[in-house]
C-alpha cells in the first residue's frame, strides 16, 4: 500500500482524555478515533491489527475443532431471564424494548444464545461433544468506560462454548483451549501469566485466567513468592492470621458518634486506625439477609462471598432492609447480637484472630468500643462461620508462603460452567441408556481489543509504538528520504519486490521530510524499516532498522528484498515456535 492513498491520521500531542499508554498510542498513531463514550471507529490501520490478531485467534480454535458460528447480538430478555443474569448484570446489561413491547438484551456474552441453540438441535449422546465459537460484538453499558479500548463499552470478543456427555469429556476440552490459548497470546507475541480465576457472572466450577502482568492492568494478580501458584484477586487465598494474645477487656461500652459512619471518619473522630474496627456490611442472597464481618482495612471479597450462595444472585442490602435488620441507620452495624436477626453471619479470620475492637452499635450515631470476639459475638454456631472472605493484600500468606502482587490486563479466561445454562434453558441429552440428562458445558473467551491494547502497554518506547511482527498493521515500510528521482525509482523497486514475496509492506510516498517520515514509522511501531537515502544509494545501499533496534544494517539495493523477507519470516516463526 501506498502511504499516500492510506487513512492514516497520525497525531503529534497526547489526547488529553487519554490516561494511559496504549489509548494515547492508538489514537496518536492513527488507529481508532473516538465515537461516544465508551465506543471506537477502527481506522484502516486499526482494521489491519483487529484482522491480524483474529485470523490467529480463528486459526487456534479451528485447530482444536472448535466450529465457527454466529450468534445475534440482540437477544430475548427471557432467556436471560431464565438464567438469572439479567439481575447479576444488573445495570451493565445493555437493554431495550421493541415496537413490539418485547425486551432485549445487547448481549455481553453468549451462553444463553449458544445453549438455547444446543437445547433445539441435540438430543443424544452421540451428538457429543460439540464445541462452537463466534467471534463478534458485544456490548456492556460499564457505568464508567476508560482506559480506551480495555474498558469500553462496546468491543470485540471471541467466545466459544463447549457441550458434553460427562466430566471426562469436558476436561479434555477445556485443556484442548487452554492450550489453545497458549498458542495465540504467545503468536500474538504477549508474554502471559495464568492465573486461577474465579467465574463470576458465568458461573461454574472452576476458572484460569490468562493475563498480561503490565504497570496500567486493571486486573491484580497474586502469586506466591516462590512463583509456583498465581490467583486473580477474587480467587486468592489467604492463610488465617495469628490469634492476638488475650487482653482482659471491659465490657462493651456506647460512644457517641455523631453522623460518623464511614470508616475513615470514624478513625478520625475516634483517633483510632482502620486495623482496630470491625467493619459490618449487610447482603442479601435473593430475600435472605445476611451479615459479613471483615478488619476495617480490609475489603469484602464479592466472588469469595459468592461461594456460600451458589446460583444466588448477591448484593450490597438497601437502605430500608438495613436499618429493619439492624435497627440503625447505615454506617451503624455490629456484629453484637446481630446473629440472632440474620439469616448467616460470614467472619473473616482477620475478625476472629483479634483481642479487641469497635464496632458499629446497631445505634444510629453510636459505636461500640471493648468488643471481643467470641466473647460479644459468636464465632461458631449454626448460622454462624469463620473463613476467608476478604481480598489479599501484601504481607498475606497462602500456605506459609508470602504472597506478591502485581497489575495485569486479562486477555482471556476459560470456564467450567457444569450444567448452570444446560438445566435453565433445557440444554439435554439421551445418554447410552436413554436417561434423560443435562449437558456439561464449558466457556472460553479472549478479548480482541484487549489484546491489541495489551500489546501496546507492552511494547511500546517514547516515539510509539513496536509491534510484534505477527500483529503489525504492515511488516514493513519503505521510506524514501529525498524527493530525489533515483531515491524514488530505487524504493519503488523495493516496494515492488517486497510485494512479490507476500511480504506486508507500506510504501511512504509522501512528499514530506525524511524525519517526518521516521516519527509516523516510529509512532505506527511498523517491525521493519527500509529507508533508501541519497547518500547510501550512492554506494548501491540501502539502510534496514528493526523498530526494537537503534542499530542500522547497510544492504545492497538488489539484496534488500531478498533479505527483509527472510527477516520477516523468522521473526513470524520465532512466535510461532511454541
Amino acid at each position: 500500500m501506498r502511504y499516500s492513498q492510506t487513512f492514516i491520521p497520525t497525531v503529534k500531542e497526547v489526547p488529553a482524555e487519554a490516561e494511559i499508554i496504549s489509548h494515547q498510542l492508538m489514537i496518536r498513531a492513527g488507529l481508532i478515533r473516538k465515537l461516544a463514550s465508551g465506543t471506537y471507529i477502527y481506522l484502516p490501520a486499526g482494521q489491519r491489527i483487529l484482522l491480524k490478531v483474529i485470523g490467529i485467534v480463528r486459526e487456534e480454535m479451528n485447530r482444536t475443532g472448535a466450529q465457527e458460528c454466529t450468534v445475534p447480538v440482540v437477544q430475548p430478555m427471557e432467556l436471560w431471564q431464565k438464567t438469572g443474569r439479567d439481575a447479576d448484570y444488573g445495570e451493565t446489561l445493555g437493554k431495550f424494548r421493541d415496537r413490539h413491547g418485547r425486551m432485549n438484551v445487547l448481549s455481553p456474552t453468549a451462553e444463553e444464545g449458544f445453549t438455547y441453540l444446543v437445547s433445539q438441535e441435540v438430543q443424544s449422546y452421540k451428538q457429543l461433544p460439540l464445541n462452537l465459537y463466534q467471534i463478534n460484538t458485544k456490548y456492556r453499558d460499564e457505568f464508567r468506560p476508560r482506559f480506551g479500548v480495555l474498558r469500553s463499552r462496546e468491543f470485540i470478543m471471541k467466545d466459544a462454548y463447549s457441550f458434553h456427555a460427562n466430566e471426562a469429556c469436558l476436561h479434555k476440552t477445556y485443556m484442548d483451549m487452554y492450550n489453545a490459548y497458549k498458542r495465540v497470546f504467545s503468536r500474538c507475541g504477549l508474554e502471559y501469566v495464568i492465573v486461577e480465576a474465579e467465574t463470576g457472572e458465568m458461573g461454574g466450577t472452576g476458572s484460569h485466567q490468562f493475563t498480561i502482568p503490565c504497570e496500567n492492568g486493571e486486573d491484580v494478580i497474586v502469586y506466591t513468592e516462590d512463583g509456583t501458584r498465581a490467583w486473580n484477586i477474587e480467587k486468592a487465598p489467604v492463610d488465617p492470621l495469628p490469634k492476638q494474645p488475650a487482653v482482659e477487656v471491659p465490657p462493651p461500652a456506647l460512644v457517641h458518634t455523631p453522623g460518623v459512619g464511614s470508616i475513615e471518619a470514624v478513625c478520625e473522630f475516634l483517633k483510632i486506625q482502620p486495623q482496630q474496627l470491625i467493619k459490618t456490611l449487610i447482603y442479601k442472597a435473593d430475600e435472605e439477609v445476611f451479615a459479613v464481618l471483615v478488619r476495617g482495612d480490609h475489603e469484602v471479597n464479592a466472588e469469595k462471598v459468592n461461594q456460600f450462595f451458589i446460583g444466588r444472585h448477591i448484593e450490597l442490602a438497601d437502605e430500608q432492609t438495613i436499618q429493619k435488620v439492624t435497627g440503625a441507620a447505615v454506617g451503624f452495624a455490629g456484629p453484637v447480637g446481630l446473629s440472632e436477626r440474620v439469616s448467616r453471619m460470614l467472619v473473616d479470620y482477620a475478625v476472629a484472630a483479634m483481642a479487641v475492637g469497635i464496632t458499629g452499635a446497631n445505634q444510629t450515631d453510636y459505636h461500640l468500643k471493648n468488643v471481643v470476639p467470641g466473647r460479644d459475638f459468636p464465632l461458631e454456631g449454626d448460622n454462624v462461620q469463620v473463613c476467608d472472605v476478604r481480598n489479599a493484600v501484601p504481607g498475606d500468606t497462602c500456605g506459609g508462603k508470602k504472597l506478591l502482587f502485581k497489575h495485569g490486563i486479562e486477555v482471556g479466561q476459560v470456564f467450567k460452567l457444569g450444567t448452570k445454562y444446560s438445566v435453565k434453558l433445557e440444554a439435554n441429552f439421551l445418554d447410552e441408556e436413554g436417561i434423560r440428562k443435562p449437558c456439561l458445558m464449558g466457556c472460553y473467551g479472549i478479548g480482541i481489543n484487549r489484546i491489541i491494547a495489551a500489546a501496546i502497554e507492552l511494547f511500546h518506547d517514547e516515539w510509539g509504538i513496536i509491534w510484534p511482527m505477527s500483529i503489525a498493521p504492515w511488516q514493513v515500510i519503505v521510506t524514501p528520504a529525498a524527493p530525489d528521482a533515483d531515491v524514488m525509482e530505487a524504493a519503488e523497486t523495493v516496494y515492488r519486490q517486497l510485494l512479490e514475496k507476500g511480504v506486508e509492506v507500506l510504501l511512504d510516498d509522501r512528499d514530506l521530510r525524511a524525519g517526518v517520515k521516521f516519527k509516523d514509522a516510529d509512532l505506527l511501531g511498523i517491525p521493519i524499516r527500509v529507508t533508501v537515502g541519497k547518500t547510501s544509494l550512492a554506494e548501491g545501499k540501502t539502510e534496514v532498522k528493526l523498530r526494537s533496534e537503534t542499530n542500522k544494517q547497510q544492504v545492497p539495493v538488489s539484496q534488500t528484498a531478498g533479505h527483509v523477507a527472510e527477516m520477516v519470516q523468522q521473526m513470524l516463526e520465532q512466535l510461532n515456535r511454541i
